[in-house]
C-alpha cells in the first residue's frame, strides 16, 4: 500500500474536485463520493485533506468502512490504524460486554468447563458470518429466513441443540465436535441462546424458528414412543418441515385456561374436529405443524395439527418485522387422527405450564444478551461522543445511568446462570415442580431491567437512539421490541404472581 505523510494528504486532498481525507491512518479519496454522499459534497469538502476520524466515528459505525474499501489510497507513513476492526468471532475487549465467565483471566466461573467454551467460540464464529448478514436484510424487508441458512444450522446441529439436552443430540456432530450430545447441558443452551441474539434483530430472532424452540419440546416429552413421532421430529429437525405452538388466543393470552379453540371427536372415536382461531402465533403463517391447545370436553388438551384443509394463516402485523411470521390462524372444521394427542386428554394444561418453563427460561437468556449489546454500545458511545466540550463518560449524570444498567445486566445473568445450574441437577419433572416460580420472578425481573436500559440507553444516545439506521440502530431496536419479551410466554404481572403464588403455596405453615 502506498504511504503518505499527513503533510502530503493536507497539500494533494485539498482539491474541490478531488478530496481526500485520513480516518485511523488510511488514506481515502473521496472524489467518488461527491455525487452521492447522503449528506452532499459540502460535508466531503469541509473535511478534505485533514484527518476525519473523529468526525466519521461520531456519524457512522465501523462496518461503514468495509463498505468503502475500494476508495482507499494508502496510508500515513509511519502510523498504524489503532482501531479495533473485529473479527467473526472476537470477543470484545469492552468492560461488561461479555458475561464474565468468558471474560479470561482472573475471572472463574463453577458452571463452564472447555466444551461450552468451544461451543461458544463456534456459535460466536457463525453468528458474525451468517446470522447477523441475513438478519439486517430479513428484519428490514420482510424476507422469509433463507432455507440456506436453515440448511447451516441444521448442519452443525444448531436446531437440535436449541431444544436442550436429550436423547435426540446423542451420537450426533455438534457445531464439528466442540460438544458432544452425551455431554451437553443447559449451559450449553444459554450460550447458544445469548449467542443468537446478538445480532439486535427482534423480528429475525424469532423467525430464526423460535416455533420449533418452543413447540416441539412437547412432542419430545409428551408425544407417543412411535414411529409416528420419530418421523416428525426427524421432519422437523432436518429444518425442512416448520412447526410452531399455537396456545394463544384473542379471547384468552396468559390466561391459558380460558381458550375457546374445541376439539370434538366423531362418533366413530377416530378423529377429532378441531374449530377456532389463534392469535399472536409466532412462525404460523409458514409452519406446516401446529402443536395447538385445544378445549376438549370437561379439560384443556394438546394435539399435533398438520396443516391443511380447514387450516388458513393470515400475517398480523407487530412492532417487529414480519419476518416473524407472526400469524392469525383459523381451523375450520379441520378433521385431525385422534393419534395426534399429545399426552393424556384433559392433561394439556400441566403440559403447556410445564413447556411454558423451558420457554420462558429461554427468553430470559436472549433479552439478558441483547441488554448486555446495548450497554456495551452506551459504553462505547459515551467513550466517543463530544457534547459540551466533554466526552459523555465525563459527565457524572451518564456514569450514574451505565451504573444502573451494569447492574441490572450482571444480576440477572447470575440469577439465571443459578437457575441453569439447577436445571442441570434436577429431572424434568422436578423442574416443573420446583423452578416454575422461580424462573417466572427471573422472566419478570430481566424484562423489567430490559425497561429501564432501554429508558437510559435512549437517552444516552438522543436522537440517533430513535432513528432505525446509522450509529444507534441498536438501542432503537431494542427500545421498540424489549417488550415483546415482557408479554410473550406469558405477562410479567402473571409470571410475577405464579412466582409469589409458589413461594406462597411452599409457606411452611408453622411459621404463621
Amino acid at each position: 500500500m502506498k504511504t503518505f505523510t499527513r503533510e502530503a494528504v493536507r497539500d494533494q486532498g485539498s482539491s474541490v474536485d478531488n478530496p481526500w481525507c485520513i480516518i485511523d491512518s488510511v488514506v481515502y479519496d473521496l472524489s467518488e463520493l461527491l455525487d452521492t454522499h447522503p449528506g452532499g459534497e459540502a460535508v466531503l469538502r469541509q473535511i478534505a485533506g485533514q484527518d476525519a476520524t473523529s468526525a466519521f466515528y461520531s456519524l457512522h459505525r465501523q462496518e461503514v468502512l468495509a463498505s468503502y474499501s475500494e476508495l482507499v489510497i494508502g496510508s500515513i507513513e509511519g502510523e498504524k490504524p489503532q482501531i479495533i476492526t473485529p473479527q467473526p468471532g472476537d470477543l470484545s475487549p469492552v468492560p461488561y460486554a461479555e458475561p464474565l465467565w468468558l471474560r479470561g483471566e482472573p475471572f472463574r466461573s463453577p458452571y463452564y468447563n472447555d466444551s461450552h467454551r468451544r461451543l461458544q467460540k463456534a456459535a460466536r464464529v457463525f453468528t458474525d458470518r451468517y446470522l447477523v448478514p441475513e438478519a439486517k436484510e430479513c428484519e428490514a424487508t420482510g424476507k422469509l429466513l433463507s432455507q440456506e441458512l436453515i440448511d447451516r444450522m441444521e448442519k452443525v446441529g444448531l436446531l437440535r441443540m436449541r431444544l436442550g439436552p436429550g436423547k435426540h443430540l446423542h451420537a450426533r456432530n455438534l457445531f464439528d465436535g466442540a460438544v458432544k450430545g452425551e455431554e451437553f447441558n443447559y449451559f450449553h443452551v444459554v450460550i447458544l441462546a445469548q449467542e443468537m441474539a446478538r445480532p439486535m434483530a427482534r423480528g429475525f430472532q424469532d423467525a430464526n424458528m423460535a416455533g420449533m424452540t418452543i413447540g416441539l419440546t412437547v412432542l419430545l416429552n409428551f408425544g407417543p414412543e412411535s414411529e409416528w413421532k420419530t418421523r416428525i421430529c426427524d421432519e422437523v429437525f432436518s429444518g425442512q418441515t416448520k412447526l410452531c405452538l399455537a396456545i394463544t388466543e384473542a379471547f384468552a393470552g396468559s390466561d391459558v385456561t380460558s381458550i375457546r379453540t374445541t376439539a370434538e371427536k366423531t362418533p366413530d372415536g377416530k378423529h377429532y374436529i378441531v374449530n377456532g382461531t389463534k392469535k399472536w402465533i409466532t412462525n404460523g403463517t409458514w409452519s406446516d405443524y401446529f402443536v395447538t391447545a385445544v378445549r376438549t370436553g370437561e379439560g384443556i388438551s394438546v394435539i399435533l395439527i398438520e396443516r391443511g384443509e380447514g387450516v388458513d394463516t393470515k400475517s398480523i402485523k407487530t412492532s417487529y418485522s414480519s419476518t416473524a411470521g407472526t400469524a392469525l390462524i383459523t381451523f375450520d372444521n379441520v378433521k385431525v387422527p385422534v393419534e395426534n394427542l399429545l399426552g393424556k386428554e384433559n392433561d394439556g394444561i400441566r403440559m403447556i405450564f410445564s413447556n411454558f418453563n423451558h420457554e420462558r427460561w429461554a427468553m430470559c437468556c436472549s433479552v439478558l444478551s441483547q441488554c448486555r449489546v446495548v450497554v456495551e454500545e452506551c459504553l462505547k458511545w459515551s467513550n466517543q461522543r463530544i457534547v459540551f466540550g466533554k466526552r459523555l463518560i465525563d459527565q457524572p449524570v451518564i456514569r450514574q445511568k451505565l451504573a444502573k444498567m451494569i447492574a441490572l445486566v450482571e444480576s440477572n445473568q447470575s440469577w439465571l446462570e443459578s437457575i441453569t445450574h439447577q436445571m442441570c441437577n434436577m429431572p424434568y419433572t422436578e423442574q416443573v415442580r420446583h423452578l416454575a416460580g422461580s424462573i417466572g420472578l427471573l422472566k419478570m425481573s430481566c424484562t423489567r431491567a430490559a425497561h429501564e436500559i432501554a429508558d437510559e440507553s435512549v437517552q444516552i444516545w438522543g436522537g440517533r437512539g430513535l432513528t432505525q439506521t446509522g450509529m444507534g440502530r441498536h438501542i432503537e431496536m431494542f427500545n421498540r421490541t424489549y417488550k415483546f419479551d415482557a408479554i410473550l410466554g406469558g405477562a410479567e404481572e402473571v409470571v410475577a404472581d405464579l412466582g409469589v403464588r409458589q413461594a406462597i403455596k411452599n409457606f411452611p405453615k408453622a411459621m404463621l
